[in-house]
């Protein structure tokens, strides 16, 4: 099923495509910075995650909420790079699971979005 969104609604979506990409980047490369920079600055001892004493909870928390964040991060960025892709190829703004236009609405709200409210609820 072909979806002809306007021009000037398509570059709007691929727009804030870009900048959700670059956001996204931006974080995934401060975290690796930062577990870069970590792990060079400290002693191995302080890179004990080791869950029985107190600071070492408290560094396992830290270390898997960044790992998580990042995980995220690379999730949302695999998603819009897919929107990008579906873009180019003339098929962004169609449900893949169903086939029917995604609503302009939808779009604004998550420009990566692939399926239908409907379509995702049922996945």
């Amino acid at each position: 099923m072909a979806r002809q969104l306007a021009s000037s609604t398509l570059d709007r979506l691929a727009r804030k495509l870009q900048e959700e990409q670059e956001r996204l980047e931006a974080i995934i490369e401060e975290l690796e910075t930062e577990r870069e920079e970590s792990r060079i600055s400290e002693s191995p001892s302080e890179h004990n995650a080791d869950p029985e004493n107190a600071d070492g909870g408290s560094l396992a928390f830290e270390m898997q909420m960044d790992l998580s964040v990042e995980q995220n991060a690379r999730e949302l960025l695999n998603k819009v790079t897919h929107a990008q892709d579906r873009m180019e190829e003339g098929v962004y703004g169609i449900c893949e699971v169903t086939g029917k236009p995604i609503p302009v609405m939808r779009l604004e709200a998550l420009p990566y979005a692939t399926t239908t409210v409907e379509a995702a609820e049922q996945v």
